[in-house]
């Protein structure tokens, strides 16, 4: 019943964002989409990503809506360098995750920062690299960590010929908290321009939790679309994931994830 709720409520929204949306010019939607697909793109964006996942818990009968909010900023250092900063914060409300009861509220946040060259390599790479940390600002124990953890991340990608494949990587160790952290994020993606500002995505998920030898591998196909409400530049993207592979009480099955992302281009 809850995930049929879920999602009613995501094809309502939706179907009003796209019936309330205007349009921009071809050239711009398709060059605002490509920027899209680079994560250390020299654009401002805010993303509001509407998550659903099920099958969670020990007794696998949890469900879990995750509303991510997650402004990319990028900044410019000098005439080569730029700084971009990503941020995720997370607004979860889930069911039965712990048996017979709900919790809600802000769950951990991620911060990564990147260094990245404004310019591709004359081979056409696209790259960043820089710390990213794990913020203990969960307000229940069941939507977070409880603890402060700290790593390296970086991106790799190339655009050529309307496709972006590339990846992304972090891990995490513990600095101060009651839990040992030691956990891989690695994100493979491959999107490909279908004209008109529209782009169709294809990319892991993945996270290995070193500590326990676990892993959650969901895989996702997100379509998305470049659009304006009014003068205001904002992306859609709707798709569905699967999860190959889950850590025990984790999400597993089927899961569907809805976007929406204001755009603000310089």
């Amino acid at each position: 019943m809850f995930s049929l709720r879920f999602s009613r409520f995501a094809l309502l929204v939706f179907s009003i964002l796209v019936g309330v949306s205007g349009s921009v010019q071809a050239s711009d939607e398709d060059t605002l989409a490509k920027q899209l697909a680079n994560p250390v793109a020299d654009l401002i964006s805010v993303p509001f990503q509407f998550n659903y996942d099920r099958g969670i818990g020990a007794g696998g009968e949890g469900s879990r809506v995750t509303v991510n909010v997650q402004p990319v900023i990028p900044f410019s250092l000098n005439d080569n360098w730029n700084l971009i900063s990503r941020t995720i914060v997370p607004l979860t409300t889930q069911n039965d995750v712990v048996p017979g009861s709900r919790q809600t509220g802000v769950g951990d946040i991620v911060q990564s920062i990147f260094f990245s060259p404004k310019a591709p390599t004359a081979g056409g790479l696209i790259w960043g690299v820089g710390p990213v940390f794990l913020l203990p600002t969960a307000t229940d124990n069941a939507l977070g960590a409880n603890t402060f953890a700290a790593g390296p991340t970086a991106v790799a990608l190339w655009q050529k010929n309307g496709w972006t494949y590339g990846g992304l990587i972090n891990h995490l160790w513990d600095v101060d908290g009651p839990m040992d952290v030691s956990a891989t994020f690695y994100q493979p993606f491959v999107a490909r321009a279908l004209g008109n500002g529209q782009t169709l995505t294809l990319q892991v998920e993945g996270t290995h939790d070193w500590v326990r030898d676990t892993d959650s591998i969901p895989v996702s196909l997100i379509y998305s679309k470049v659009t304006t409400f009014g003068k205001q530049p904002v992306s859609l993207a709707g798709g569905i994931r699967y999860y190959v592979d889950s850590a025990p009480g984790g999400p597993s099955g089927w899961a569907a994830r809805i976007a929406l992302i204001y755009l603000f281009p310089k």
